[in-house]
């Protein structure tokens, strides 16, 4: 028997990016699609009911909203997709055959920017490095895993930031993280509104100060002030 995959998404105000990622996901067998509302005041919603998938709302904050969509969930898998990125053709097949292996536990995608610049292209290279060699994937490579091993851990730890970094930390202790041989695409706005080097010195800042022992709460609130005023 085939087992079903539940792809759980977090979104907020994603209009403009939701469509195309449930168009890829429309291909795949045996999918059940769960898209988390944290409140979003445009069309995302409605985009989403349209397309025929299972709209919930949940509190704000990607562990919330995971979280709710996983409790929704009824696939015997979980693959938990940013609302910025996109699922290679195929990911169903590459997703099962991935857990089939010998001591996997989870794993993840390749990761691929939707940018062009080589800047860009170092920045992939790092990440797939970082991913295959310390078998530390982050959220925007689509982690996925068992609905048993998910719940038994009991779900993403309620924080503000990094808790797919924490989720992945438990995992490893457990068993491998495989990375898959094809690469999602995940939106290079982050990169191209702040530039590379901003973008990059930021997240190294939140993984340091997270392993310092800095309170996620703190981490986020630097985070998101550093940001607005990057922005301005």
């Amino acid at each position: 028997m085939i087992e079903l995959i539940s792809v759980v998404i977090p979104v907020l105000n994603e209009a403009h990016q939701l469509s195309k990622i449930l168009h890829i996901l429309k291909h795949a067998s045996d999918v059940e699609i769960i898209v988390v509302d944290g409140g979003s005041y445009d069309q995302t919603r409605e985009i989403a009911a349209a397309a025929g998938v299972t709209v919930i709302q949940s509190e704000i904050g990607r562990a919330h909203q995971m979280n709710a969509g996983a409790a929704q969930a009824t696939g015997d898998i979980l693959l938990f997709l940013h609302a910025d990125t996109q699922l290679p053709r195929g990911f169903d097949t590459t997703v099962r055959h991935t857990l089939s292996q010998p001591n996997v536990i989870a794993g993840a995608f390749r990761l691929s920017i939707d940018a062009s610049s080589w800047k860009l292209r170092l920045i992939e290279w790092g990440v797939n490095a970082r991913s295959r060699h310390l078998q530390m994937p982050y959220g925007d490579q689509a982690i996925f895993l068992k609905a048993t091993t998910f719940r038994a851990l009991g779900g993403f730890p309620i924080l503000p930031i990094m808790e797919d970094f924490e989720l992945v930390r438990q995992l490893k202790q457990r068993g491998r993280i495989a990375i898959a041989p094809t690469a999602v695409i995940t939106s290079g706005r982050r990169w191209q509104t702040l530039g590379v080097v901003k973008t990059t010195l930021i997240n190294q800042l939140v993984i340091l100060t997270y392993f310092l022992g800095v309170s996620p709460d703190r981490i986020a609130h630097w985070y998101r002030s550093g940001m607005k005023r990057i922005r301005k």
